[in-house]
């Protein structure tokens, strides 16, 4: 109360000091509303056919910009499966060997095996490779637009060979 009557007192004090002109008899009417001015804008970017924000469909695919995506994906997906893994070691009644066992007396064919080990070990050889890269960017290495198309060809390469290579095991 005390708050509202003391802005009422400067108000007058304020008007009183600046004089007539400022009164709210003299205000001049605004020359459109708010309505009319969001009308006009989005008449002018329709017309203009320009997009409203840069979007994943605007930007042309490079090496660069997958392997960023690339690795975000890599880390939630390892992040996730460590997490349901060690979930799962507390949860389930048996121990390791038992489910190891269960799934060696599925008698699945080695191809099936040896890609079910691919791709568990390619997302942690190419999260790890790629890791490796940004840790050279880090110390200011790399940076040059074709030196960053090689070091992105040369962690698919890397990651390919390894994840085979862990696969054989």
């Amino acid at each position: 109360m005390a708050a509202l009557a003391l802005r009422c007192v400067g108000r007058r004090c304020l008007l009183a000091r600046l004089g007539p002109s400022l009164s709210a008899r003299h205000v001049v009417p605004m020359g459109t509303t708010a309505k009319e001015e969001m009308a006009r804008f989005w008449d002018k970017n329709t017309k203009s056919n320009r997009p409203l924000s840069p979007h994943i469909t605007i930007y042309e695919w490079s090496l660069p910009m997958a392997m960023s995506i690339t690795h975000r994906g890599t880390g939630v997906a390892l992040s996730v499966g460590v997490s349901l893994f060690g979930l799962a070691a507390l949860v389930l009644p048996e121990q390791f060997p038992h489910y190891l066992a269960m799934v060696k007396s599925l008698s699945l064919g080695p191809a099936l095996i040896y890609s079910a080990k691919f791709a568990l070990a390619f997302p942690l050889s190419y999260h790890t490779w790629n890791g490796i890269r940004h840790l050279a960017w880090d110390m200011g290495k790399g940076f040059k637009i074709p030196q960053v198309n090689q070091s992105g060809v040369l962690v698919l390469v890397l990651t390919l060979l390894s994840s085979a290579g862990l696969a054989a095991m």
